[in-house]
């Protein structure tokens, strides 16, 4: 029995720590320092969230980029559902999903060249990449362009402004965020 009282009283003690305290405490931090990243990275245009920079957004529109596909069931980009397909490579239903999605990315884009990048018919592990590399975006920007009456020259420009570099060359590669470049495709068009 003497034993029972420190145990609970440190026990409250240290939920109050670690459960409340803890908690508030980097919760604060984190929003007085990157209070955009603590936020969810939220794109804003007009004081309308049109989504976050973290999570895909499925996009099928002839005049807009295409992210890589989602894994995240019956909802693409769902980010409660987030996962993978689980299908291995050796898995025919990999295959034929493989296929049929590029199939469709070549008839939709019939003026890109015939090797289509890996990225834009293989999901991520998550189910929910924003990204995709440049080579993916120009790939598709013949389709883009054509759509929205846009010079090639142009569309290819607008990539190059929305390529991200790592901070390092060693360290990560170039990415391109397809709602960020979409965003700026309709603003370019006004």
């Amino acid at each position: 029995m003497s034993q029972l009282r420190p145990a609970i009283v440190l026990l409250i003690l240290l939920t109050l720590l670690t459960g409340g305290l803890y908690p508030l405490l980097t919760t604060g931090l984190a929003q007085w320092w990157f209070p955009a990243q603590a936020s969810g990275s939220l794109i804003e245009r007009q004081g309308e969230v049109r989504g976050s920079a973290l999570i895909g957004q499925a996009f099928s529109q002839p005049g807009h980029f295409q992210g890589r596909p989602s894994a995240t069931g019956d909802a693409p980009y769902n980010a409660l559902a987030s996962s993978g397909s689980n299908l291995a490579a050796s898995n025919p239903a990999l295959d034929k999903a493989v296929a049929a999605r590029v199939a469709a990315l070549r008839a939709a884009n019939p003026q890109a060249p015939a090797t289509v990048p890996v990225e834009l018919v293989t999901a991520s592990a998550s189910g929910l990449d924003p990204d995709i590399s440049p080579e993916a975006a120009r790939w598709q920007a013949p389709r883009v362009a054509a759509a929205r009456h846009l010079a090639l020259s142009d569309v290819e420009a607008l990539i190059a402004r929305q390529t991200q570099r790592p901070l390092l060359p060693f360290i990560g590669e170039e990415t391109v965020n397809v709602l960020r470049l979409n965003l700026a495709l309709d603003n370019l068009q006004g």
